[in-house]
């Protein structure tokens, strides 16, 4: 079989299990349930004009033209790196391009010959790449079992230098949020174990003021590695770390998705700068934000469903694939635009809609959700 014959043939055969996947348009006059803009930051016309008042100087290009080692390290990334590690009462941060980036790099980066890592099962596509990049030894614990974890540990731990342990705060394909204070105390009992958090899709939505999940509880000085993306609540572009001097330092030398990569627009970091100072004056769309969460999933629970979210993310499980794309074609023809999310991207079986909420979603909007649901 020569090569264009064998990708047709692998097409198809995605096509046939419902697996394949198009770029789709988002139809105007259709209320956005699949994006990632959790605070409804994409079309807040006086914030971004504010931004824009008082944008200046060098931080209106539109492009570093360079990797930060080279001659794109910008004063834009560097207050936004001081004001990350000041937000977050820590000692350095360092920023990325984007999520996918971060933790591609950092595992790889910071892994010595004898480290073990524990993952979540349900951790995300680019923390397992990470992983199996570090070609560290690796087990991935049941997801949200703090026992198989700590039982793992307990076997694992003693024969290894020194052991990440890596999970989400919040599960991007269920909405479910991860026990951190209980990670924490397991920390405790292992002194070799560093806690690597990725706080995607916490970030701008738990907390006083934005910063995580982590953050929320008190725990984020506990916690080695947490890794924020700026391209969901934040609406931005990039990613970062927060964590020690030093670990800074490796990562810029190690770092490969890092050092070879032309670093983010000025305009760009300014902006999440400017997101992040904005953050604390947000409290009520987290509010709200929150308070439709618990609505949605209370409604889907009660219609027989299984549904674990406690955040912003609702799943609305439906099962088979041809069945998910039917039940996304009933939502567009409400008026909702949910795409519908199948394996890989989630277990075979457990296809789904992923009613992913904004803050600026109109109450009449989600009422007319509800009766959706409910229908």
């Amino acid at each position: 079989m020569d090569f264009a014959t064998r990708i047709e043939t692998t097409l198809e055969a995605l096509r046939a299990k419902g697996c394949l996947r198009v770029l789709p348009q988002t139809p105007e006059g259709l209320v956005n349930l699949s994006s990632n803009d959790y605070l409804g930051l994409l079309e807040d016309d006086a914030l971004r004009e504010a931004f824009y008042a008082q944008l200046s100087g060098h931080a209106r290009l539109l492009s570093a033209a360079s990797a930060r080692l080279l001659t794109g390290n910008t004063p834009e990334a560097e207050a936004l790196e001081a004001d990350l590690a000041a937000a977050y009462g820590a000692e350095a941060a360092l920023v990325f391009d984007s999520g996918y980036h971060a933790n591609t790099a950092i595992v790889p980066a910071l892994a010595g010959p004898n480290t073990l890592i524990l993952a979540d099962k349900l951790c995300h596509a680019s923390m397992i790449d990470g992983i199996r990049a570090s070609g560290c030894k690796f087990f991935r614990y049941r997801h949200n079992d703090l026992a198989h974890a700590s039982q793992l540990l307990e076997r694992h731990a003693k024969a290894f230098d020194d052991v990440i342990v890596m999970t989400e705060s919040v599960f991007s394909m269920d909405g479910d949020r991860t026990d951190l204070a209980a990670f924490v105390a397991l920390k405790r009992d292992f002194p070799n174990v560093a806690l690597y958090l990725d706080e995607a899709h916490g970030v701008g939505v738990f907390g006083e003021t934005g910063l995580g999940c982590a953050h929320e509880a008190g725990l984020h000085g506990a916690i080695d590695l947490l890794v924020g993306t700026c391209g969901k609540a934040w609406c931005s572009l990039g990613a970062y770390v927060i964590c020690r001097r030093a670990v800074r330092d490796l990562l810029i030398n190690r770092a490969r998705p890092f050092i070879f990569t032309t670093a983010l627009p000025p305009i760009n970091l300014a902006w999440t700068r400017f997101v992040l100072h904005a953050f604390p004056a947000m409290a009520a769309r987290r509010a709200r934000l929150r308070a439709m969460g618990r609505r949605l999933a209370e409604a889907i629970r009660a219609t027989g469903r299984a549904c674990v979210s406690d955040s912003q993310i609702v799943p609305y499980l439906v099962g088979a694939n041809e069945a998910a794309v039917a039940e996304a074609a009933r939502f567009r023809a409400a008026g909702f635009h949910v795409l519908p999310i199948r394996p890989p991207t989630v277990p075979e079986g457990t296809a789904r809609l992923r009613l992913s909420l904004t803050a600026s979603l109109p109450d009449a909007a989600f009422d007319r959700l509800l009766g959706l649901i409910n229908g």
